[in-house]
């Protein structure tokens, strides 16, 4: 979507707001990090832009640190981010590999759309995250000593935890009914996002792994849009022809292969013990929310250093495959198979470590604790809220 088509017709909208009074007052724009360009009609109206990033601190310090890169002209941008290194983010506390940067900035042509995001990010009069102190407490400290950046308002975590119930319902009962049935933390989900699908050989090699692990288990199966112009996956009418020959009746009683998946529902399960993951940052906060551990499959995007974050720094996830890497606009890239060992290795990671069961135990416990009176997301909101009324008092 061309998001710059659309700043005349909100400019329209804003300058018909003003000509009404009686229709409330203008005083600021929130906008995503991706409709940036917003930030030139509010400045034309004189208000301040306040840019919301669904992502996290390290990600924002990661875009911003990109363009410092690019301003030091000894730095070829590009070719450091297609080598085989790792490179000192200010952001995160170890050091990046470049294998598991964003996509986007490992071609010249993406590589200025995250520059010019980075530069716009820098006239916001202030950058609101999806996150909470506690889980990103040394991104949000390196952005906050940066007096060449917003101020930073970690306000999460911000979820939907009716997850969209109610759309199928009878499907939604079916899938929970069985989760009844489970034993407590039993059960790995395995889901991977709303645009997340793989093809018949790395299908294969999924349920071997499963297979392979014994555990019970609940499988979003998703089938690879046959419409090249579109990214979304759609439900199997019999998810049999893509499975190896007698897995579900090898599997009947231990797991359950379903299309679409009520996620909140489902990882909010008492069952659910494990959760294999694209890494997208809504999806790891929800798992972080209801304490389950997730196995890292990270697919596009950011989500291979949220991946890394998850890890790596946090030790609040298993790996699958870190630099998996699924290029949506080119479907005909070479992807590199993840084989059964790797997968069952993941799964038995997932709902074996106690450690990283622990932790992910506490950091659901502070997740809880900074969204209410008192707790950290709570208070930055309220920072957030005087900070509009700064500017309109």
């Amino acid at each position: 979507m061309n998001i710059k088509g659309h700043c005349k017709y909100v400019r329209n909208i804003v300058a018909d707001l003003k000509s009404h009074p009686g229709s409330g007052r203008v005083v600021g724009f929130v906008v995503d990090m991706f409709c940036i360009c917003m930030i030139d009609v509010a400045n034309e109206f004189n208000v301040p832009t306040y840019v919301f990033v669904t992502s996290n601190a390290a990600f924002v310090g990661f875009t911003l640190y990109l363009k410092a890169l690019g301003d030091d002209l000894t730095r070829d941008v590009v070719e450091l981010c297609n080598s085989d290194t790792e490179i000192s983010v200010p952001s995160f506390v170890k050091p990046v590999p470049t294998k598991v940067f964003w996509s986007l900035v490992k071609t010249r042509a993406g590589l200025d759309i995250v520059q010019w995001i980075a530069k716009k990010l820098g006239e916001a009069k202030a950058i609101i995250v999806n996150t909470l102190f506690e889980l990103e407490t040394h991104a949000i400290e390196s952005l906050s000593a940066d007096t060449s950046i917003p101020p930073v308002y970690p306000v999460g975590p911000i979820l939907n935890l009716e997850g969209g119930l109610g759309t199928k319902k009878t499907y939604d009962d079916d899938i929970i009914r069985w989760l009844d049935s489970q034993p407590s933390s039993s059960v790995v989900f395995l889901c991977f996002g709303s645009m997340g699908s793989f093809d018949e050989v790395q299908v294969k090699e999924i349920a071997l792994g499963v297979e392979l692990g014994g555990y019970r288990f609940l499988w979003s199966l998703r089938r690879t849009p046959l419409d090249q112009t579109s990214w979304i996956p759609s439900d199997y009418e019999d998810p049999s022809v893509v499975l190896p020959e007698g897995f579900l009746e090898r599997t009947r009683g231990l797991g359950k292969v379903i299309g679409w998946a009520p996620q909140v529902a489902v990882l909010g399960h008492d069952a659910v013990g494990g959760f294999m993951s694209h890494c997208g940052w809504n999806s790891l906060l929800e798992s972080l929310w209801f304490g389950v551990p997730s196995a890292a499959w990270p697919m596009y995007a950011e989500q291979q250093m949220n991946a890394f974050k998850m890890v790596t720094e946090l030790g609040l996830a298993v790996e699958i495959k870190l630099d998996y890497m699924k290029y949506l606009s080119n479907p005909k890239a070479t992807i590199v198979i993840v084989k059964a060992e790797e997968i069952e290795s993941g799964i038995r990671r997932v709902m074996e470590d106690n450690e990283v069961r622990r932790k992910v135990k506490e950091m659901s416990a502070k997740s809880r604790s900074a969204v209410v009176e008192g707790g950290s997301s709570y208070a930055s909101i309220g920072s957030l809220i005087q900070d509009f009324f700064s500017d309109n008092s």
